[in-house]
């Protein structure tokens, strides 16, 4: 559904949004291990998220990938539309240019109900809203 980069930054995102919430800063090697990705890519991901404002970054010593208040706010639907942009949202689900309410591919109405329901409950779940989960151990971010 997603592609394999914005499965990486939604992934990178919630990883660090809980060292955010344990006052810490994270840096690419534990933000890898913490989600299975590989290093160089996932630093070419957060990159791109830190300079459309998604994400913060401090350079130096105590450095690293963090979230200020307003971006643990971030819906995840911000997150996808960042990295894959809104077609997902919109977009044919046979990928036909044409696909509208007046000339429908053959799956229009069940996929805009699918896409729909993908769009409200991204847009209403927020980045932070993960970080118990995983300090309980209710929630996974690797296998």
């Amino acid at each position: 559904m997603f592609s394999k980069t914005c499965e990486y930054a939604i992934r990178a995102m919630i990883f660090i949004a809980q060292k955010t919430r344990q006052d810490s800063r994270v840096g690419i090697k534990e933000i890898a291990k913490g989600i299975n990705s590989p290093e160089h890519f996932i630093a070419k991901i957060l990159q791109d998220l830190t300079r459309k404002g998604l994400l913060q970054s401090a350079k130096g010593p105590s450095g690293g990938f963090y979230l200020d208040k307003a971006s643990m706010k971030q819906s995840l639907a911000d997150v996808v539309k960042a990295v894959d942009g809104d077609k997902i949202f919109y977009g044919c689900g046979l990928g036909l240019k044409q696909c509208s309410e007046t000339k429908p591919c053959p799956i229009h109405f069940e996929f805009k109900k699918v896409r729909q329901g993908l769009f409200d409950m991204l847009q209403n779940t927020r980045i932070d809203a993960f970080t118990e989960a995983l300090e309980n151990n209710i929630a996974f971010l690797k296998r």
